[in-house]
């Protein structure tokens, strides 16, 4: 599949509230919630026959604005603008595409720094703790209250997939197929240690204040940009590291044997990344969202993941790329062998690649094919 033509689509970020007083939304941690606010974008059509439904979960630093252009900040892409729009492998000229920022987020949805309506005040850690279940939950009250009644797909990378996953469980007969990519159905313990060094370094900073920074300061600046440095070194490889830096140094031609910052150019590159992350990003949230990932457990949930992909009605395609050390293939293949024990239409595969983790948020023909066939095939396959 091509990048596609012609000008991207235009698109409009908007707003649904559910759970209004009295009403609130009862959280799997015991405590409830409400007003909640969603954030989300559509593109393209809905079809007569309401067939061509695709809701894309984004991954933790995501938002809803998966692909398109607004029209006063026409110049800002899409996360996924790479894979979604016209002639694209996920065509909006063929498919409605939902999209919303997950709950506890920072973009829009309600979260830790919105304003909590019994105090006045924001959040902060007086938040609930949610879970990738309650994410999935609110997302179904959106979807339910665009009028769709069935999704011809749930497409996902990293904690999208989980939220895929989720998906296709927790409403089988809603979902016709699910696409976790680069994902996984728990964490391992080494996914689970970069999260909570993560977030320690976050709690760590005097300017986290317990959580509720936002009245006092600027927030822990430092520690945000640590936990995103931490976090994107997992979402690399070690090919992709040495073939874009390498040793090479920043801008001296020897050591300079001082503490200077940036002595070497992946030193640089970190450094910009966690500074670019405190723009656009919360740190509560931060805190929330990998929480989230954390509690995510389908073995634990169900017994076993047979019992879990027991209870689908939909059919899969998962891939992995091989140099993902995050998510590794095997946790893929797990989760295939589960489906296939379970009696349900699954197609694997694992995609060669050297940019770890990453990979599934850059240009990758093969996926691109993938899911394109996939999605069209599963169309024909309920029209048939």
């Amino acid at each position: 599949m091509g990048k596609g033509s012609g000008a991207a689509e235009q698109v409009e970020k908007r707003y649904f509230e559910f759970a209004l007083p009295p009403d609130t939304l009862a959280l799997e941690c015991g405590k409830s919630l409400g007003p909640i606010t969603v954030a989300y974008e559509t593109l393209g059509k809905r079809s007569p026959a309401g067939d061509n439904a695709v809701l894309i979960c984004h991954a933790l630093s995501g938002d809803s604005h998966v692909a398109g252009s607004y029209a006063d900040d026409p110049d800002k892409a899409g996360w996924w603008e790479t894979f979604v729009g016209p002639g694209k492998p996920i065509d909006t000229s063929r498919y409605f595409v939902i999209c919303s920022n997950m709950l506890g987020g920072c973009q829009g949805t309600t979260g830790p720094g919105s304003v909590n309506p019994q105090t006045g005040k924001p959040y902060g850690c007086d938040f609930p703790v949610v879970t990738i279940g309650d994410m999935v939950r609110v997302q179904k009250a959106l979807v339910d209250h665009l009028g769709v009644k069935r999704l011809l797909s749930v497409i996902g990378g990293s904690m999208g997939g989980m939220q895929a996953l989720d998906w296709s469980l927790r409403y089988p007969d809603m979902v016709a197929s699910c696409i976790p990519v680069a994902s996984t159905a728990r964490l391992s313990a080494q996914a689970l240690a970069f999260d909570i060094v993560g977030r320690q370094a976050i709690m760590s900073d005097p300017g986290w204040m317990d959580g509720h920074y936002h009245e006092h300061g600027s927030g822990p600046r430092a520690g945000l940009a640590i936990a995103r440095m931490i976090g994107h070194i997992t979402y690399l490889s070690d090919e992709s590291m040495r073939k874009k830096f390498g040793r090479r140094l920043q801008e001296w031609e020897d050591y300079p044997y001082e503490f200077v910052p940036a002595e070497f150019q992946v030193e640089s590159y970190l450094k910009h990344k966690g500074e670019s992350f405190l723009a656009r990003f919360d740190a509560n949230s931060y805190l929330y969202i990998t929480k989230a990932m954390d509690y995510f457990d389908l073995k634990r949930e169900h017994g076993t993941l047979p019992a879990a992909f027991s209870k689908a009605r939909c059919r899969y395609l998962v891939t992995s790329f091989t140099s993902d050390w995050l998510f590794p293939s095997y946790q893929s293949k797990e989760m295939v062998a589960a489906m296939l024990a379970a009696g349900l239409d699954v197609t694997y595969s694992e995609i060669t690649s050297d940019y770890g983790h990453d990979a599934f948020l850059l240009p990758c023909p093969e996926l691109d094919e993938l899911v394109a066939a996939f999605l069209a095939r599963t169309r024909e396959a309920l029209n048939a």
